[in-house]
């Protein structure tokens, strides 16, 4: 039986410059599950993929970050990119709304580039992860363990490394976000404080 995601609403964390697949095909597995997915972001109406070096499509902002409590969802998704983490971890409201995903045992999907932001919120320290393969020496400096698989799963976070990772990514991801609360996520975030 495929799990559901009835009821369960997701953020999808995005700045301009995310990779657009990592945001689309996602975005569809989890509302072909079920899910509500909401774009929250820096930008007001509008943010802007990018098809690896190529400007992509425009997608609707359905909450600025500013105003996004991250009570209101059940999980959260990280897509890559170079700028969009970039971004995002320069932003303290970014930062804090990933915080607030572990520090209430709540699921998070990370692709490519997207765990920088869980770097820069402190929250990868004992955790075992994957990444697009550069950064693998910031991951390992901030004391997670960083290994080249398609996907790694590790008590409601999921990580994968490029977008030919989707398929699995996706699989995991749907996985863990139908599990709900994991208590290994809070751990993380009390590591961080």
């Amino acid at each position: 039986m495929k799990p559901t995601l009835n009821g369960k609403k997701v953020a999808i964390l995005i700045a301009d410059g995310f990779e657009q697949v990592e945001m689309t095909e996602p975005r569809k597995a989890l509302q072909d599950a079920g899910a509500v997915t909401q774009i929250v972001s820096p930008n007001d109406r509008k943010v802007k993929g990018w098809n690896h070096d190529k400007e992509g499509d425009a997608f609707d902002v359905d909450i600025k970050i500013e105003d996004a409590e991250a009570d209101d969802f059940d999980a959260l998704l990280l897509p890559g990119g170079v700028m969009n983490p970039d971004t995002l971890r320069t932003i303290p409201e970014a930062v804090e709304f990933v915080r607030h995903f572990f520090e209430e045992g709540k699921p998070v999907a990370a692709i490519c580039h997207g765990p920088q932001l869980l770097i820069e919120a402190g929250v990868v320290k004992g955790r075992k992860l994957t990444s697009f393969p550069s950064l693998k020496t910031d991951l390992t400096n901030a004391d997670a363990t960083w290994t080249d698989e398609v996907v790694v799963t590790d008590n409601g976070l999921v990580t994968s490394r490029k977008p030919s990772d989707i398929p699995d990514f996706n699989k995991k991801m749907i996985e863990e976000f139908a599990e709900g609360f994991h208590v290994v996520q809070q751990e993380s975030a009390a590591v961080a404080r």
